[in-house]
């Protein structure tokens, strides 16, 4: 009987073999279908981002956003674009650490002014519009100044943020609105009047840096009136800020230059308007209510302020503060 219920045992563990092989396939099995769902494919990961196709596929082309192809397919690990959209949330190149206390951007007389008067702790660091978001961008500054003209929908800076921050928890503020025109000697000896005018022979024109604002501006209003930027006479050297370039036509370097009233007014030339635009203040939302940007909108909301802008001329500061866009 000892013996009978020895071969039982036997058998009985020989039969569990069955059971263990078939839980070892179900795992497998299991792991292939996790990984699996651990890949996107553009629809799903549109959707995941809450962005359009098309926003997707530009990312893929700019080699912007994790990706594979498997046999003609594009595919998105989960897990890397989790951590692409960390990564773009902290600022591109500083995934961690505090952001340096800097504007970067354009440069504005009345947010030079209002920087220094508020006492927020940011500084100024004037490179241009496009500059300013690639430092944002970059983790090189707290906040970008920026007057970026979109071409194709007539927008300001907003489709450049979209574009740059797509995933990110950014704002867009507005800062002030401008008024942007031709900055010429006095008494206009040249007698300009329209952007058309610039087609003439023998007029020196001054020129921003090609990452300002105010150059986009221009190269826009030259297009749009059918003028080829490269027939025109170009001042050699770029101002890299409005005042510069105001000294540059104070002192007969130049005959004309595009830039704001108040950098005409501050340098007593000519203006001619020719546009509006919106100067903003882009930021990272958390960044946006700490102290440095708040004591700046607060200072921005005072009397003293509005009476400084009105001073300085061209500017339409009702609306400063107001969200522009929040991601």
């Amino acid at each position: 009987m000892k013996g009978d219920v020895a071969v039982q045992a036997r058998r009985s563990r020989g039969s569990k073999k069955e059971p263990r092989n078939l839980t070892s396939a179900n795992q497998v099995a299991n792991a292939i279908d996790s990984r699996a769902t651990e890949m996107m494919d553009t629809r799903e990961v549109a959707a995941y981002l809450r962005l359009k196709e098309r926003r997707i596929y530009d990312l893929v082309r700019q080699q912007a956003i994790p990706h594979v192809r498997a046999t003609g397919k594009l595919l998105f690990p989960r897990a890397q674009i989790d951590g692409w959209i960390a990564g773009r949330r902290e600022g591109t190149g500083r995934s961690s650490g505090a952001r340096p206390p800097i504007i970067a951007g354009s440069h504005d007389p009345l947010l030079e002014w209002a920087v220094r008067e508020s006492r927020c702790g940011l500084a100024m660091l004037a490179a241009g519009s496009r500059a300013g978001i690639e430092a944002l961008a970059a983790g090189q500054a707290t906040a970008a100044a920026t007057h970026w003209l979109d071409a194709a929908t007539g927008e300001y800076n907003v489709p450049l943020v979209r574009t740059t921050f797509a995933g990110a928890d950014i704002v867009v503020l507005e800062w002030a609105r401008r008024t942007q025109g031709f900055l010429l000697p006095q008494r206009n000896p040249h007698r300009i009047r329209t952007v058309a005018d610039l087609a003439r022979k023998g007029l020196r024109i001054a020129t921003r840096q090609p990452e300002a604002g105010s150059h986009r501006l221009l190269l826009h209003l030259l297009t749009a009136h059918g003028i080829a930027a490269d027939s025109l006479d170009w001042v050699r050297r770029a101002a890299h800020a409005e005042t510069e370039l105001a000294t540059v036509i104070r002192q007969g370097n130049a005959d004309v230059g595009l830039g704001i009233e108040a950098a005409a007014r501050a340098s007593g030339l000519a203006f001619i308007p020719l546009a509006l635009e919106r100067l903003d203040l882009v930021a990272f939302r958390r960044d946006a209510f700490e102290p440095p940007l708040q004591t700046l909108l607060a200072w921005a909301r005072s009397r003293e302020f509005a009476a400084h802008a009105k001073a300085l001329g061209g500017y339409d500061v009702a609306h400063t503060g107001r969200v522009v866009f929040n991601a």
